[in-house]
């Protein structure tokens, strides 16, 4: 089995242990790395963890679990895929955080991989490890320097709601996201391919309350736990990043849904979209009503379908 070879470098702006810590919270990186859809860590000791990624690569949504090694003195961040998706059939690699001075790093990203038999594999691989780590080391940079500036616009909040209905019900609503258009009013025209089990593509296309039409699409991950994650590919000019859970725990007869958000506000595209004068504060409060008001509509939709409909009706995708 043959193994090739690469390695990528960026400079950034920053401490190299702010750049280390970066890396090491891997259940962020959905909010740090453009590709990155969710992260879970499975188990963790004294020298490293266990953990699980679902990240696009060319334009697919592909899944794996990796074992991360810690070494904080140096800051190197050891990795390999011990359950890969094909066509991959070995990646390990290292993320190595160097100091040039206190203020500025440089990180070295290197990956050694060996394709499977599959036609093309290592041509898809090295064109999906190209594509990846550049973007990750340009989404880093910009990222932890903005951080260093001043805090980014990112902020999380999430609604919910009491269906007395099990929670499978209240799921299944949220699944059959390609039914949405005929039961959502806020729903003009919808698409939903699921190329994986578990694995949806969704275009979506709303109309605000002031009767703003916007089309987004997304990729959504249904977990193990029940709970459905997604990341937005295709966003509103005020966004660089929206990704959400939809969660439903069992309470007492019924369920409690929520809907979660964590958004990322573009400061410079603030008053060019909501007007003159127009601040972040501003901007948050807009999309935290616009978010809300569409989730909160969602779920008492979900109410009223799972509260009333028969328990035998069934959609078929």
């Amino acid at each position: 089995m043959s193994t090739f070879h690469t390695e990528h470098v960026i400079e950034i702006a920053a401490p190299a242990a702010t750049v280390y810590a970066a890396l090491h919270a891997v259940t962020n990186w959905p909010n740090l790395f453009p590709p990155t859809v969710h992260a879970e860590v499975l188990e963790h000791d004294a020298d490293g963890e266990h953990i699980r990624l679902w990240a696009t690569a060319n334009d697919t949504l592909k899944s794996w679990t990796s074992r991360r090694t810690f070494d904080t003195g140096r800051r190197h961040i050891t990795f390999a895929q011990v359950v890969s998706a094909s066509p991959v059939a070995a990646m390990r690699g290292k993320w190595a955080v160097q100091v040039i001075d206190a203020a500025r790093s440089r990180v070295v990203l290197s990956h050694s991989y060996s394709p499977d038999d599959s036609p093309g594999a290592r041509e898809w691989i090295e064109a999906a490890v190209e594509t990846n780590s550049t973007r990750e080391l340009a989404s880093l940079k910009s990222s932890v320097e903005a951080q260093v500036r001043r805090p980014t616009a990112t902020v999380t909040f999430a609604d919910s709601l009491w269906i007395g209905a099990p929670p499978e019900r209240i799921r299944e609503f949220i699944d059959r996201a390609d039914l949405w258009a005929q039961r959502l009013p806020h729903v003009d025209a919808v698409t939903l391919t699921e190329p994986v089990a578990g694995h949806q593509f969704l275009e979506l296309t709303t109309r605000t309350a002031n009767g703003d039409v916007h089309t987004t699409a997304s990729w959504r991950v249904v977990l193990e736990s029940g709970d459905i994650v997604y990341k937005q590919t295709q966003l509103p000019g005020l966004l660089s990043l929206h990704r959400g859970r939809w969660s439903f725990a069992p309470d007492g007869a019924g369920t409690l849904a929520t809907s979660q958000h964590t958004v990322t506000i573009i400061e410079d595209a603030v008053e060019p979209i909501l007007g003159e004068g127009k601040t972040l504060d501003d901007a948050t409060e807009f999309i935290r009503t616009a978010l809300g008001r569409n989730s909160l509509a969602t779920l008492e939709h979900a109410k009223k379908w799972a509260e009333s409909t028969d328990l035998t009706e069934t959609g078929q995708r």
